[in-house]
């Protein structure tokens, strides 16, 4: 479902989008609305890909640690 919303904007502000979005053969609306929708996708994007880092970070590495040999090990012959 769409809803129309109000904005102010600035004088100068709206002539220039006015001439953006008759550059790209829209209409303010779709202009801002695409605009809107890719800021939330990219958002969202983000905060999953941040909460798989941070999931990622608290599960660990699977590092299989080993001692460090000795001098005397790693100069055998």
């Amino acid at each position: 479902m769409k809803r129309n919303i109000t904005l102010k904007l600035d004088n100068d502000l709206l002539r220039e989008v006015r001439i953006l979005a008759a550059e790209e053969n829209t209409s303010i609306s779709a202009l801002l609305a695409a605009r809107l929708e890719q800021i939330v996708r990219e958002r969202k994007t983000y905060d999953r890909a941040r909460k798989r880092a941070l999931s990622r970070l608290h599960e660990g590495l699977e590092i299989e640690w080993q001692r460090p040999r000795s001098r005397e090990e790693l100069h055998e012959r």
